[in-house]
């Protein structure tokens, strides 16, 4: 059962981040690594910033989380982890065809650069890289991240993002957030 997460969960929600989290231990630059991943007050304050999250229940267990984030015209994919334990079982996918249907907006996702299986993730779903130009562009319009994880990052759009942005090109148009 997909659902909203609830106030009352913010323990479990950091303990499914912090735990899917440690696949991006050695890989992501070293400077961006913390331990926790994600400490407990940055998980507030990213729920305090709009990130709406969902999770996948299991038997009253929570094994997955996704969050949404409401930006402008856009709708960001933010902070989706699985259980390691329950990885490669559908619930990754599942959240996010749920979240799809949570929005009409365009859909936009960043991750690490160097997160090979987080990318083809995406982009099984229709997700497509953006050019390095436009990546630097929406990070710096729609998150607020420091410029070294900017650096370090790409952005993932959904077709619907991705066909707007080739009507505005056919039209001429400025591309702007």
């Amino acid at each position: 059962m997909i659902r909203p997460c609830r106030e009352d969960e913010l323990d479990t929600l950091y303990v499914i981040i912090n735990d899917a989290a440690e696949a991006y231990r050695d890989v992501i630059p070293a400077d961006r690594w913390h331990e926790p991943y994600m400490p407990l007050q940055e998980l507030r304050h990213e729920i305090e910033s709009g990130v709406a999250f969902w999770g996948f229940e299991e038997h009253g267990e929570l094994l997955g989380i996704m969050g949404l984030q409401r930006v402008r015209d856009v709708a960001l994919i933010r902070h989706a982890y699985v259980r390691t334990s329950r990885q490669h079982q559908g619930i990754g996918s599942a959240l996010l065809a749920h979240l799809r249907e949570q929005t009409d907006r365009p859909l936009l996702v960043g991750t690490w650069a160097d997160a090979g299986w987080a990318i083809r993730f995406y982009q099984r779903h229709g997700f497509r890289v953006v050019s390095p130009l436009e990546k630097d562009r929406l990070l710096r319009a729609y998150w607020a991240i420091p410029s070294r994880q900017v650096e370090t990052s790409v952005v993932l759009a959904d077709p619907t993002w991705c066909a707007q942005q080739a009507k505005r090109t056919i039209k001429g148009e400025a591309q702007t957030p």
